[in-house]
């Protein structure tokens, strides 16, 4: 007989096995690095435009609040304030004669001793007089401020940590004269990834560990949170403050900085072996209604005995494939199996043994 061609067989789809996501208690030590910051730094300038007769404070010592540093020819201001001072004495007594006189010829004026004119005239005096007065007192006021500035202070209890003029030198206003830095308390500041951000309280203790004492751990508290998130490092700016009345901490040490432990409840993860790296990130595959495999862009969190957490991208009770992912595109037909290679139902669990055990460990 004649017989058509026979119709060419439907190709079975790929077996994957695949497991459920499951909700784990996480337990993570929250640390990072750092350095070491003062709490109060300056760099302070010159006042006033002269030559340096002496420095009380050399580079290393130590200076209390309102401590002169650096003097700036205070002879010559004080002789400024002296004349100035003698000059507005002057313009006073001037101004007061001024006053005198007008109070005088109004009572000539209103006798009808003295012309309208000379009244004027006299008013006329006392107003520049009040005037030179005034000026007299705001140049007094500048000298004084002259001479308070050519003793150039400590704004704070610190150290001197550099020194940039000599005695000696000439120097302009402006000019930057000495850094002063306070040692205690002194600051530890360190960044925390956003996915942390919520971890850190105002107050919270911090262990502070930095090189040069490595078997010591420094008691700290957090006194600054940055009100924002870095969009650049995604990262959060903390600030955390110690006692350093030894002066053994210095600016600029690298630290560490452990925060302790804190605990996450229902956090999804997965078999390490479910997770593809691509070139757009990491992927799994997600399988929908038992059939179809559809792919899934995930985010990555921290690694427990074999699973990896999935904060993005997946949820509990979703099944990913764990096996036979590598052929898959997204929205095609698979056919499940369980791990031993037989045709398995939708409910599929995590296979014994595989659950992660609460510990304490690096994010």
């Amino acid at each position: 007989g004649c017989g058509g061609e026979e119709a060419a067989p439907v190709a079975a789809p790929p077996p994957v096995m695949v497991v459920r996501v499951e909700g784990h208690r996480i337990e993570d030590r929250l640390e990072a690095t750092g350095q070491l910051v003062a709490r109060s730094q300056a760099a302070v300038a010159a006042q006033v435009g002269g030559q340096v007769t002496a420095m009380p404070r050399d580079e290393g010592s130590a200076a209390g609040e309102n401590d002169i540093v650096i003097e700036i020819d205070p002879e010559r201001r004080q002789l400024e304030a002296q004349s100035a001072r003698a000059m507005l004495v002057q313009a006073e007594a001037q101004a007061a004669e001024a006053q005198r006189e007008v109070v005088r010829m109004q009572k000539l004026h209103a006798q009808g001793v003295a012309a309208d004119a000379k009244l004027d005239q006299v008013r006329t005096a006392l107003s520049s007089a009040t005037s030179a007065r005034d000026a007299a007192k705001a140049q007094a006021g500048m000298a004084e401020r002259s001479l308070h500035d050519s003793s150039v202070r400590a704004p704070f209890a610190g150290f001197v940590a550099r020194r940039y003029v000599s005695e000696g030198e000439f120097v302009q206003p402006g000019q930057k004269l000495f850094d002063l830095v306070a040692l205690d308390p002194i600051e530890v500041e360190f960044t925390l990834p956003e996915r942390d951000s919520s971890r850190v309280v105002m107050g919270q203790p911090v262990a502070v560990r930095v090189a040069p004492f490595p078997d010591q751990v420094f008691p700290a508290e957090v006194t600054v949170i940055a009100p924002t998130i870095d969009p650049t490092t995604r990262t959060l700016r903390v600030k955390a403050r110690m006692t350093n009345s030894d002066g053994r901490l210095r600016p600029g040490l690298f630290a560490r900085a452990d925060l302790g432990v804190a605990v996450r409840e229902g956090v999804a993860m997965i078999p390490e072996e479910a997770v593809l790296q691509r070139s757009d990130g990491a992927v799994a595959y997600r399988v929908v209604g038992g059939t179809r495999a559809e792919r899934r862009a995930i985010k990555l969190g921290v690694i427990r005995d074999g699973r990896i957490e999935v904060s993005e991208g997946l949820a509990i009770g979703d099944q990913v494939v764990v096996r036979g992912q590598d052929q898959l595109v997204d929205g095609a037909a698979v056919s499940l199996r369980d791990g031993k290679g037989a045709p398995a139902g939708s409910d599929v669990s995590a296979p014994a043994g595989k659950t992660v055990a609460a510990e304490h460990a690096r994010p």
